[in-house]
């Protein structure tokens, strides 16, 4: 019995070892999102962290902020759906099959 829990132990500890190589690679990589045809862009790291903002010259208008301010939110959302669905993809493998509420 003993010999079973160490083994488990084990496979464990090398498999959280594995977790954190995975979000430390998932929190490198850099997602991009655009909305208006190009005309905003939007890049964040895994982190979730807003890296850079573009904005073309010609969708700025100052009688029409409002749809500035939608296409920056449009592809701010995006870009964080990338990245949640690509740690979902990434993270879910170490939770398949265990059934455990709550985890990815």
């Amino acid at each position: 019995m003993k010999g079973n829990m160490n083994n488990m132990m084990k496979q464990m500890q090398k498999m959280q070892k594995k977790m954190m190589q995975a979000q430390d690679e998932l929190h490198e990589m850099t997602f991009e999102a655009t909305a208006g045809g190009g005309m905003v862009t939007v890049k964040a790291n895994g982190k979730k962290e807003i890296i850079d903002v573009e904005i073309k010259e010609e969708v700025v208008d100052p009688d029409d902020i409002d749809m500035l301010q939608d296409l920056i939110l449009a592809a701010t959302n995006e870009v964080l759906n990338q990245i949640d669905e690509k740690t979902n993809d990434t993270m879910g493998q170490f939770t398949k099959g265990l059934n455990m509420p709550g985890m990815f």
